[in-house]
């Protein structure tokens, strides 16, 4: 696809926000967060400082150079510069593209490398060094955690970008961290009645698991899940993150009597670990008088980029799809300004990577907005209970509970007979939001406490 005819395909509607009923949001007088200083990196001078830490290198590199340039796009937006994206989806309408509460907005980043030690190092470092007063990004739920944990100790707001094990506002969330995306969880109660309407009831799944806390997580939640529908689970072995030949995974598979295989593999993972699966013939198997079926609870367009033909049929759960809009209408309102100006810049469309990143970053310049401070605080409070709507997902709460956002959930499909490059992915269905709810106490979120706000003073 060139770059003219994808921005022609990303052409931006107008129209009503839909799901126009939500409450009108709150402007904070400021006057209880009105001392800008008694906090951690107040802002000095004319500008404020943000970190950008994201996978450089690592299994989940692809993921981490999308959310960059999510990440610098949003910076454009909120100073002022481009076409504004989201901003005028938006359904709260404080940002008005000068800076920060009148700072211009610039930024640090750093290279988690997909390791928790490596990113809490550079988010130190940007925190100390650099005066980042917010950190973002992460494609990896370890890194999160980790990541999560040091801002609240720092006393520096956290915004997870691509985190989806259920331990992130689980067991580990913090008061000062907040997440967009969605969860394992989610993931599970979206994906079971589609996978039992799809292959049956009377299944037998292997899962190979990659051995971290997102694996552990999305394995629990799509086990659970499955098994509510019929389904037994035969195996569970566990992978390496580092692990880049799978072929030593796959083959017991065969002996086995399963008849599914479920790849709790993200990025590079599973784009490998689906390419062996292939090769041994998985897919061409009959078992139990059943075609082998293999289900990837998790994916994206630029993993489906990777795993090529291979991803052809398979399906998964997305937080976003860049052609939602296009095919569902103005319940998504904010998904196509998004991709024209992502598409614009850079000549292909976003990742649910970047979505997630670039939200986070207008969420969070929305709630110091409106709080009228940068108090990690005041954006706590601003933040806690915030239902908003425009940027792509439709209708969205941030649970003040557990700092979890609330909204639709795709599921989709790898397409058979793909146009291009860049439309591997087909939409089976969105799943409303009132099937992926759950109790803050849900066991497979027991454990843990928000604690309370710390400003770093």
């Amino acid at each position: 696809m060139t770059k003219s005819n994808f921005t022609r395909r990303g052409v931006m509607k107008t129209g009503a926000i839909a799901g126009a009923g939500l409450a009108t949001p709150i402007i904070f007088t400021g006057a209880s967060w009105a001392q800008e200083s008694g906090y951690l990196n107040a802002p000095q001078g004319d500008t404020v400082t943000l970190g950008f830490n994201v996978p450089q290198s690592g299994p989940y590199a692809d993921e981490g150079a999308d959310q960059l340039r999510a990440y610098e796009l949003a910076v454009e937006h909120l100073n002022g510069e481009g076409d504004g994206g989201m901003l005028s989806t938006f359904s709260s309408k404080v940002l008005d593209g000068t800076g920060i509460l009148g700072k211009k907005v610039q930024y640090v980043t750093g290279d988690t490398q997909t390791k928790s030690d490596a990113a809490r190092a550079s988010a130190r470092s940007m925190i100390e060094k650099d005066g980042a007063i917010m950190i973002t990004g992460g494609s990896s739920s370890g890194v999160a955690v980790a990541v999560q944990a040091l801002c609240q100790e720092a006393g520096v707001i956290f915004m997870a970008g691509l985190t989806h094990a259920n331990d992130t506002t689980g067991k580990d969330k913090k008061a000062n961290g907040f997440r967009h995306f969605f969860n394992s969880y989610m993931s599970g109660a979206a994906l079971a009645p589609i996978l039992a309407a799809q292959y049956g009831t009377d299944r037998k799944a292997y899962h190979l698991t990659a051995d971290y806390n997102w694996g552990y997580t999305t394995e629990e939640a799509i086990r659970s899940s499955t098994e509510a529908q019929g389904w037994e689970t035969v195996n569970t072995v566990l992978t390496p993150l580092t692990q880049t030949d799978f072929s030593s995974y796959i083959a017991p598979v065969l002996q086995s009597d399963a008849d599914i295989l479920v790849l709790n593999h993200y990025g590079g993972n599973m784009v490998n670990s689906l390419t062996n699966a292939v090769q041994f013939g998985l897919r061409d198997r009959m078992v139990n008088g059943k075609q082998f079926e293999i289900v990837v609870p998790l994916y994206s367009e630029l993993m489906a980029r990777g795993a090529g033909q291979n991803i052809a049929g398979i399906l998964g759960s997305q937080n976003w799809d860049w052609k939602l809009e296009n095919q569902l209408g103005d319940k998504y309102i904010g998904t196509n300004a998004f991709v024209q100006s992502f598409g614009t810049k850079y000549g292909f469309p976003p990742s649910q990577a970047a979505h997630t990143g670039y939200v986070q970053a207008l969420l969070y310049a929305d709630a110091v907005t409106r709080a009228g401070s940068f108090n990690p605080c005041a954006v706590v409070e601003a933040l806690e209970g915030y239902e908003f709507d425009g940027l792509g997902n439709g209708p969205t709460l941030y649970r003040a509970e557990d700092h979890q956002c609330f909204k639709d959930v795709v599921v989709v499909r790898g397409k058979e007979n793909p146009e291009n490059e860049f439309d591997l992915v087909e939409i089976v269905e969105v799943t409303p939001v009132d099937q992926v709810t759950y109790a803050p106490d849900h066991p497979q979120f027991a454990g843990g406490s928000l604690g309370t706000c710390n400003p770093g003073a």
